[in-house]
C-alpha cells in the first residue's frame, strides 16, 4: 500500500455510513486459486455506502499518464456483469445495489482521466458503469471531519457532475 492508499482510505472510513475492505480480490472464475483462475484484480479498496446502496470500486493513483488505473478501468468495463457476480459471490453484498468505480487522482490529471475513460468507452461512448472521480487534493485529513465525514466538499469544475455524486 503506497501513502495516499492509506490517505484514500482514512477518508473512507470517516464516513460511518462506508464500510472498507482493502486490496480485496475480484475474482471472475471461482476457484480456490485466484492465480490460476482467470482474470482476476486486488482493488485497492471495496467500499460498501450503506447510506446511499452502492459499492465502489476504489481505485488511488497518482502516474503521470494513469496507465494502471485506465487498464483496470477498461478491465472491469470489459467484464462488468462478471466482476458484479464475482462482488455478490465472494464478498456477499447485495446484487441490487450499484456498483461504480471510485477513482482517486490529483485533480491536474482529471483531464487526463476523462479523455482515458472517453476512449474506453468507445464510439458508442457508454460505459457499463458511472465511475466517480475525487481529487486527491480533496481527501487531505485537514479538510473534513475524521470522526463524521458526511458526503464530500464541493468538487471542482474539472470534474464533471455525473462522476460526483
Amino acid at each position: 500500500m503506497n501513502y495516499y492508499e492509506s490517505v484514500v482510505i482514512d477518508y473512507l472510513r470517516a464516513d460511518r455510513a462506508i464500510f472498507v475492505n482493502t486490496e480485496c480480490c475480484i475474482q471472475l472464475n471461482q476457484a480456490d486459486n485466484p492465480d490460476s483462475s482467470g482474470p482476476h484484480w486486488y482493488c485497492d479498496a471495496v467500499a460498501s455506502d450503506f447510506r446511499n446502496k452502492c459499492i465502489f470500486l476504489c481505485e488511488i493513483s497518482y502516474g503521470k499518464q494513469l496507465t494502471t488505473l485506465t487498464a483496470r478501468v477498461k478491465d472491469w468495463h470489459e467484464h462488468w456483469q462478471k466482476v458484479r457476480v464475482a462482488l455478490t459471490r465472494d464478498s456477499f453484498l447485495p446484487a441490487e445495489w450499484d456498483v461504480r468505480p471510485w477513482l482517486f487522482v490529483p485533480e491536474s490529471l482529471v483531464p487526463v482521466l476523462l479523455r482515458k475513460l472517453g476512449q474506453i468507452a468507445g464510439q458508442d461512448g457508454t460505459l457499463h458503469f458511472t465511475p466517480r472521480i475525487t481529487p486527491l487534493e480533496m481527501v487531505q485529513p485537514w479538510k473534513y471531519r475524521s470522526w463524521n465525514r458526511v458526503g464530500e466538499d464541493e468538487k471542482p469544475v474539472s470534474v464533471p457532475d455525473t462522476m460526483k455524486v
